[in-house]
């Protein structure tokens, strides 16, 4: 559970937003994931009403690849989508490392930077973005905001009468199918897009893993002569938790050149050796996969502008973001409403009460 201030500034936070597609005809990137320097929009900005081509304008703006701009124009609902996808990816990316070094810094350089190495977080970039797009598509597709898709279309649940009951599930088969056609293939030749795509893969499989199905009774008091049952997605804070517990776990693969071929190569580590003249396949695997360590994140670098300033809090974390340099403890008075009462009708009243409180920042 989130404290007040945390909570405020969270909700008050700007997130970038403008996406981009990598260049190459067999691979296609999105969200978090993309290259340059992206633009905010405030977390509060309402979707654009969606009329005609008006779509078209947003899918432009959104910078992307050739397949993925036409597979945006064809469905009004996808922009949206596309839209509440990286709002949803980046908020929950701030939010599991908030507490971390790295506080997934998403300003151009740094993400940049962090995109063309290997790290933990890097991998973790991947995973969310892609999940977010997954549960998006999906959701928007239970909402009616799609014109391609409806309820999930699985043959042994009542998607009609879910629809008459107020239940509708989420259309997880059309989400992933659409995500898998708009991020393409990427080359088996080349090792670390095999990684990227296998972190892509796990945001997805994530998704999969965490749906569930909801049922409502229908019947005279309440009795479950009829019931109605239909396939629901978690909400999305609950994919990041589970992406942040698999950061955790990363298991490393390191890259080599076959001297023979000049062709990449994923070596497994000690405990899968690579077989002489064969490249090693990614096991299946629900765990994330990085091929670099990670920087300390202590100093400013091209990855992150360090921790010198960040507030941290003295009992949960300071000695860990400070890196060992200490902090300072800063005493200032916060106005804000207390002791708020209801009162009929409809509203509430509250004072404002000052009160001091202590702030922890580190030192640089």
């Amino acid at each position: 559970m989130l404290d007040g201030h945390l909570l405020l500034g969270w909700l008050s936070f700007t997130v970038i937003v403008h996406l981009l597609s990598a260049p190459g005809p067999t691979s296609a990137y999105f969200g978090l994931t993309g290259n340059e320097p992206l633009s905010i929009l405030p977390l509060n900005s309402l979707p654009e009403e969606v009329t005609g081509r008006a779509h078209h304008k947003l899918c432009d703006r959104l910078r992307l690849e050739k397949k993925q701009r036409r597979m945006c124009r064809r469905d009004p609902g996808v922009a949206d989508s596309l839209r509440e996808a990286i709002l949803m990816s980046a908020l929950e990316c701030q939010h599991q490392f908030r507490f971390e070094r790295w506080n997934c810094t998403l300003e151009g350089r740094h993400r940049a930077n962090i995109l063309k190495s290997g790290f933990k977080e890097t991998a973790f970039l991947y995973a969310i973005s892609s999940a977010g797009l997954t549960h998006a598509i999906a959701k928007a597709c239970s909402a009616g905001r799609m014109e391609r898709c409806t309820c999930d279309e699985a043959p042994d649940l009542e998607n009609r009468e879910a629809w008459q009951w107020g239940g509708c599930g989420d259309n997880l088969k059309y989400a992933y199918k659409f995500v898998k056609d708009f991020l393409g293939k990427r080359s088996n030749k080349d090792p670390r897009a095999r990684v990227d795509m296998h972190n892509t893969n796990v945001g997805m499989k994530v998704i999969k893993a965490g749906e569930n199905t909801t049922c409502k009774c229908h019947g005279v008091s309440g009795s479950c002569t009829v019931r109605t049952c239909w396939r629901q997605l978690p909400p999305f804070h609950e994919i990041g938790k589970r992406l942040k517990q698999l950061y955790e776990t990363s298991s490393k693969f390191g890259s080599s050149t076959n001297e023979a071929t000049g062709e990449g190569e994923i070596s497994t580590g000690r405990n899968q050796p690579s077989l002489p003249g064969l490249t090693p396949h990614i096991p299946r695997t629900m765990n994330l996969l990085h091929i670099e360590d990670s920087p300390s994140f202590c100093k400013p670098s091209k990855y992150s502008y360090g921790t010198a300033g960040r507030k941290c809090y003295k009992d949960k974390n300071c000695d860990a973001i400070c890196c060992g340099r200490g902090h300072n403890t800063q005493s200032r008075e916060v106005t804000g409403p207390c002791q708020c009462q209801v009162r009929w009708c409809c509203y509430v009243e509250c004072k404002q009460c000052t009160q001091r409180e202590e702030v922890y920042t580190c030192k640089g």
